[in-house]
């Protein structure tokens, strides 16, 4: 699948100066941040795993319901399309610039005060977001599906966050009812810092040793395990084999680097075998994180859906437990060697963004802009794009058959599957 790596928690604004103005003060009376309405001390919310990103449903003020990510660190709640609101009737306060990984230049946005937040049972008051002046990051045609903002450091402030990847549900429970017991998982300790989840849980082994390392917790990226090397990790060795891949999107553009495989990691006491790790250049992540504590890499949710995860930043401890089934898949990436884009209505129309030299998708003709039309007997109508990935990075030797239009011409094309890492 192709993996969306997410930096945007870099940013960090002093949003409690704007909970009001001269011109527009806020009542001492009224509530601040999130809270569950009718004095609940839980609920529960839905959520869409779309490759591998956790997004729920949410309403900003009196808006039609908007589709956010839900990212572990995010320090502030940031509107990436701004067309998702109507800016007319928000309270703009200022502009500002956001800085994050990416090969890109620094993004422009602006603030909104005195927001109203709903998300089923869930409320925020006096809520303040950030709004990007333009569209840059396009997450909807990555994901293939409406995504309009991110958010996420606050929730997980507040509230002890379970979630249950395998029903598709967070549980959100105020941190003074909450009782951890064994039956729930294991428990490991975390440090917050600057909104970013850091754990020592989790270990490498490189084929002589194993290296203990310093991770963030990051449910706003789509990838397993990704190590920078910037870092102290440049004494572990670039596995035998890798690739050269766009590994996903920061803040500020592209993040290219190498994908390979590691023989064995360790997460808490459990083993994963042959994990597929992402290695960023430093050009587009390293070099922008200098100032971010002491950290290896980072832990997205490829590996993290294999475990029904629970945070609780107020006692400083995550919980594991292991999904027995999701434990028992391999970790795969694109046999096919090309890339879409989702585009149209609904981002149910797919594109070939990208074709590498040499790959099987590369030796059955396929090229940039075919609109693919049916894959292996199926309309794309029927399909998202995460299930189209899935069928092309599952079953090494297995024939996909293509049927594409391109310039008003319909061509239809296979291939045989070839594992790439």
């Amino acid at each position: 699948m192709k993996t969306l790596i997410l930096f945007l928690g870099l940013l960090s604004l002093p949003l409690s100066a704007w909970a009001g103005d001269d011109q527009h003060p806020v009542p001492d009376k009224d509530k601040y941040g999130f809270y569950i309405a009718g004095n609940r001390h839980w609920t529960r919310i839905p959520f869409q795993l779309h490759s591998n990103l956790i997004i729920v449903q949410v309403q900003v003020n009196d808006s039609d319901t908007l589709h956010f990510i839900l990212d572990t660190g995010v320090s502030n709640t940031i509107i990436t399309d701004p067309a998702a609101l109507d800016k007319k009737s928000l309270r703009m306060t200022r502009k500002i610039k956001l800085t994050g990984a990416g090969e890109g230049n620094n993004l422009s946005a602006s603030v909104a005060i005195d927001n109203n937040l709903s998300i089923g049972a869930l409320r925020s008051s006096h809520h303040n977001v950030v709004i990007l002046d333009e569209d840059v990051l396009k997450l909807s045609e990555y994901v293939g599906t409406p995504v309009d903002g991110i958010f996420g450091y606050e929730i997980f402030a507040n509230f002890v966050v379970n979630i249950d990847f395998q029903a598709r549900e967070i549980t959100l429970t105020d941190p003074k009812k909450y009782r951890y017991r064994k039956s729930k998982g294991d428990r490991y300790p975390i440090t917050i810092h600057d909104t970013k989840v850091y754990t020592d849980a989790l270990s490498v082994y490189d084929g002589a040793k194993s290296l203990p390392l310093r991770v963030i917790l990051d449910t706003g990226a789509g990838h397993a395990l990704l190590l920078d090397r910037s870092r102290s990790t440049a004494t572990m060795p670039m596995p035998e084999k890798s690739i050269r891949a766009q590994l996903g999107r920061g803040l500020n553009g592209v993040i290219n680097g190498s994908m390979g495989r590691i023989e064995k990691i360790k997460f808490g006491r459990y083993e994963l075998d042959n994990v597929l790790a992402s290695f960023p250049d430093s050009a587009s992540f390293g070099m922008k994180l200098v100032d971010m504590p002491e950290r290896q890499g980072n832990v997205g949710c490829e590996l993290l859906r294999r475990f029904n995860v629970t945070f609780n930043y107020r006692d400083r401890y995550v919980v594991l437990k292991p999904n027995k089934r999701a434990m028992r898949e391999q970790f795969e990436h694109d046999m096919s060697g090309m890339e879409l884009r989702a585009r149209g209505e609904h981002y149910r129309k797919y594109f070939v963004d990208n074709v590498t030299n040499g790959s099987p998708a590369y030796l059955a003709g396929l090229q940039e802009g075919d609109e693919l039309m049916f894959v292996n007997n199926t309309s794309t109508n029927d399909l998202t794009i995460s299930e189209i990935y899935k069928v092309l990075q599952r079953g090494e030797g297995r024939i996909v058959t293509l049927l594409v239009r391109r310039e008003g011409r319909i061509i239809i094309t296979d291939f045989a599957l070839k594992r790439l890492i």
